[in-house]
């Protein structure tokens, strides 16, 4: 399977007022040109407020699909410029919403793992305008993917995206989300080997109880 990346988008922390109070943030993500690097926890220019939720080794970075903004733009009936759903990558012809957890990608030059889906916040409103959408996000089951870099390396709107592996197991970034949000019962079905350990614990915990 092989994609495109459509555009690339990074930004700042900026402090913005929501509801009456300031809120640190990095998801107001916008387009950038130029081949950006992929190192470390980052690209080039972008940064999160919140590491814990959104950032770190296993959020390096998020990647949204193309295909997955159309649905949205029909259901919303409004046109959403790239980066809207905070994402560093926004790309075509990759079935995030079914990447497998574990799943490995050339994207540019480098080598990025599926990690885990998003699993939305009230930022994720605030940017939307929406206070409903946390909600109608989850329903939606369009979570796009968090990825870790495994090799680092530049990436540019116009590269090739490619699927270099997938795991023998079955557990898609739709079904990891399904789990987690509306069935925690099925929690041991996500414990497979490339699980991550924050997402490990949290199954191991719901399985068990």
């Amino acid at each position: 399977m092989s994609g495109l990346v459509l555009s690339v988008n990074v930004s700042e922390v900026r402090t913005v007022e929501y509801r009456g109070a300031a809120v640190t943030t990095g998801i107001f993500k916008t387009p950038v040109k130029g081949r950006i690097p992929i190192s470390g926890v980052n690209l080039r220019g972008d940064d999160q407020a919140d590491r814990q939720n959104h950032g770190g080794k296993t959020r390096a970075a998020y990647a949204y699909a193309q295909e997955d903004y159309a649905w949205w733009e029909q259901a919303l009936s409004r046109v959403l410029p790239p980066g809207k759903f905070g994402e560093n990558l926004t790309l075509r012809g990759i079935d995030v919403t079914r990447a497998l957890v574990g799943e490995r990608w050339r994207v540019g030059t480098a080598e990025l793992q599926v990690t885990s889906p998003r699993v939305p916040c009230y930022k994720l409103a605030m940017t939307m305008e929406d206070p409903t959408f946390v909600k109608r996000f989850a329903q939606a089951l369009r979570p796009g993917a968090y990825l870790s870099i495994l090799n680092e390396g530049h990436v540019a709107a116009g590269d090739p995206v490619e699927v270099l592996w997938r795991p023998s197991h079955k557990l898609t970034l739709e079904e990891m989300a399904r789990i987690y949000l509306f069935q925690p019962s099925r929690a041991g079905e996500m414990l497979v080997p490339e699980l991550p350990d924050d997402w490990r614990a949290w199954a191991l915990q719901h399985s068990a109880s």
